[in-house]
């Protein structure tokens, strides 16, 4: 009777389990989450590894998937989940896969380029970004699934064999193009779900990346059944008419015209109380809002939602009518804090600009007061910039708010001059100045501060750890060029480069270092119908350009690829299957592209001669900061340059993409930085008590997890991102056997 009585109490508890796997109390001893937990604090409370015995992880596998870009535009950012001892990630090619979390040893894989018809052919469509996975498992554990984003479209694929689930959606995937409530042709069709969304319950809640110009999709959150894919509601970041902070909007039919005010950087739910928390990006057009004036709701916030509804609970705007391209770059965390006494469960917001916003969960009310400082007013014709921005009293900013000539770099200096000089080109140097055709400084940089990488929080303690770049980038706006009396397709075509092109790869097509490649010579590297598809459909991070038609895409083409107009005539739009336009000059419909009359002359980093940051360092942080008081705990180097150190300068930081991990083990785990090595830094002091280097920089955000007992740390190492080279491969280490 007692075996009877053990055996039915064991069976409950399986029971128990399997019925609502997110029920069971926070542990943070699984991986099963982007950013490890639906709470996004990248945290694990597995203790094997620690300060004592870090310098001894070794190599335990390594796993390949050989699908890398042999051009090194290729990356893989993923931060791969493991449940039930499996690990699932993605490979530049955004395969999916299944992993022994054990051995490395693959048990499946899953190739969107088979299943996708449209695209099987196009080398470049499946050269993407996919920075992970979601797991949903049904009440009685016997249908399990994997949904994941290859570019627009979100599949749900069986765990036991990696095949699609054909009840869901389109016979496995739902388009995000679609169900947008905005009529198809209205807007640029680029869409792709970079980071991936959240479950709650038998719903996934997804946002989407789009492309940077004005005409831009719009970025509404919504949320699908798992089970069938069907839409279940939508949240318009861009209020409709009765929605809340349409009325903020001067133009009543913005909600028709722009888009942006996109979640493209994950985000975080709190189960108990079944709110979702959403970080947005800007309207699109980064740089020129004269079109879109207000404060432009609800982009660049923070927005609290119902889970269930979607429903509107409470949003802070972190950014009013942005103008430098200030998106919000990762999911919140939230953290439980003690302030005055009181225990607080709290959400905190890393921005690029360097500061952390902390509010209360339930009512958005800031922790520590926020203030709207005035800043300059524009003086581009049309634009009206918000004369306030927030910025926070406490936490104390995780990067430096002022770059001026007395911060030019010391690590040369023979540069000296050469940096003053670069410096007096750019007007103006102080914080929210807005876009102007002198110049302003845009510091920290387009990629911050803090990016997609995120921060990491303990929970014991409530300290924060959030790595950071420091490296001042320069923002000039020119005229967008018009047709003149150039009427040939080539004279036609610099007008589509000013208005899509420019912005990445400049005003003289010679591109932007390792970031933006030069289109120089473009003919000596595509034929014609290479570089359609490229322009149809996208490649790596550069968005797809569907909507150039016609006439306009036969003289985009001819401009790139130098091509006189009998040839340019008879051949693109054949490659595009569209009618060329018989008469000479016409266009596409009118769109709100040609409402713009600024662009910007490229994304560029203020570096010296040799490609360093022209600023004093460091260049590249590890920052500890104290959620509870505020207060700022330690900032160390992050990476470094090895010609650098062997002249016997200290390590300077190097720019980082990817985030960290915190362990009750002591430790700090992160790679992010251009020298292709991982860390472990001690949690208490900053001091660096580890490092390893990878087969090419690992720009993710590494897991931790747990397989029969023994500790593992993994790292995606994808590199492709300045000037580094791409890579495939997985690398996970572990203590050494006893």
């Amino acid at each position: 009777m007692k075996k009877l009585l053990i055996g039915a109490i064991s069976m409950l508890i399986v029971l128990v389990s399997c019925r609502d796997r997110s029920a069971s109390p926070q542990t943070y001893s699984e991986w099963s989450n982007y950013a490890g937990s639906k709470d996004g604090i990248r945290y694990s409370s597995i203790d094997q590894i620690t300060i004592e015995n870090v310098s001894k992880l070794e190599v335990a596998w390594t796993y390949s998937s050989s699908d890398k870009d042999p051009d090194n535009r290729s990356q893989n950012q993923c931060n791969p989940i493991v449940v039930d001892g499996i690990l699932y990630g993605t490979t530049p090619r955004l395969k999916l896969f299944a992993l022994d979390a054990a051995s490395g040893k693959l048990k499946w894989s899953f190739d969107p380029a088979e299943a996708d018809t449209s695209a099987r052919h196009d080398k470049y469509a499946f050269f993407k970004v996919s920075r992970g996975v979601m797991y949903w498992q049904d009440e009685n554990g016997k249908d399990k699934r994997i949904l994941y984003s290859a570019g627009a479209k979100t599949y749900a694929i069986s765990i036991t064999n990696g095949k699609p689930v054909t009840s869901f959606g389109k016979g496995g995937y739902i388009d995000l193009a679609e169900n947008l409530d905005r009529e198809s042709g209205t807007f640029n069709s680029f869409i792709s779900a970079t980071s991936p969304g959240i479950i709650y319950k038998d719903l996934f809640i997804v946002g989407h990346r789009v492309a940077e110009s004005t005409d831009a999709a719009p970025g509404h959150i919504r949320a699908y059944d798992v089970r069938t894919g069907e839409r279940k509601w939508i949240f318009h970041t861009i209020p409709q008419p009765g929605e809340k902070g349409y009325e903020t909007w001067d133009d009543k039919e913005a909600w028709k015209k722009f888009g942006g005010a996109n979640n493209w950087a994950g985000m975080s739910l709190d189960e108990k109380r079944g709110i979702v928390y959403v970080p947005t990006g800007s309207i699109g057009g980064d740089f020129y809002g004269g079109i879109r004036k207000g404060q432009n709701l609800f982009a660049n916030s923070l927005i609290a939602l119902d889970a269930a509804t979607g429903k509107y609970i409470w949003h802070y705007q972190v950014v009013h009518h942005d103008l430098w391209d200030r998106d919000l770059p990762a999911n919140p965390n939230l953290v439980t804090l003690t302030k005055d006494g009181k225990q607080i469960d709290a959400v905190a917001q890393i921005t690029k600009h360097g500061y952390i916003f902390l509010f209360d969960r339930e009512n958005g009310e800031p922790l520590f007061p926020i203030e709207e400082k005035r800043f300059p007013v524009s003086d581009l014709a049309g634009e009206e910039a918000w004369p306030t921005q927030p910025i926070p009293t406490l936490p104390e900013p995780f990067a430096r708010q002022k770059f001026g000539v007395d911060d030019l770099s010391n690590v040369d200096p023979a540069m000296r001059d050469y940096l003053k000089e670069k410096f007096s080109q750019i007007k103006y140097g102080e914080m929210f100045t807005p876009p102007s055709k002198e110049g302003v400084w845009i510091f920290p940089g387009f990629d911050g501060g803090g990016e997609w990488g995120g921060a990491s929080v303990d929970p014991e303690t409530g300290i924060m750890y959030v790595n950071c770049t420091e490296l001042p980038w320069s923002l000039t706006m020119i005229d967008i060029p018009k047709n003149g009396d150039d009427h040939s397709l080539k004279g036609m075509g610099q007008v589509q480069y000013g208005k899509y092109c420019i912005a990445c790869h400049g005003a003289n097509l010679k591109g932007n270092g390792s970031s933006f490649p030069s289109l120089i010579r473009l003919n000596k590297k595509y034929k014609s119908e290479q570089a359609w598809k490229i322009i149809e459909n996208g490649k790596n991070m550069m968005p797809a350009f569907k909507q150039i038609k016609g006439t306009d895409k036969d003289a985009l083409l001819a401009y790139l690829l130098d091509l006189e107009d009998k040839e340019a005539g008879s051949t693109k739009s054949k490659i595009a299957k569209e009618p060329a336009s018989d008469a000479r000059g016409a266009t596409s419909a009118k769109t709100v592209m040609d409402d713009v009359p600024y662009t910007m002359t490229g994304y560029n980093r203020f570096l010296d001669k040799n490609g360093y940051p022209g600023i004093i360092p460091p260049w590249g942080t590890l920052n500890a900061v104290d959620l509870n008081s505020g207060k700022l705990l330690w900032k160390v180097p992050l990476g470094e340059y090895p010609e650098l150190k062997q002249k016997g300068i200290p390590p300077t930081g190097t720019e980082n993409y990817g985030g960290s991990v915190v362990t009750k083990g002591g430790l700090v785990f992160i790679a992010a930085t251009k020298d292709e090595k991982i860390r472990a830094f001690d949690k208490t002091t900053g001091k660096m008590v580890w490092e390893f280097s990878l087969p090419a920089a690992g720009y993710a955000t590494p897991s931790i997890y747990s397989v029969s007992g023994k500790q593992y740390v993994v790292i995606a190492c994808g590199g492709g991102k300045i000037g580094s080279k791409s890579g495939d491969s997985y690398v996970a280490f572990a203590l050494p056997d006893e």
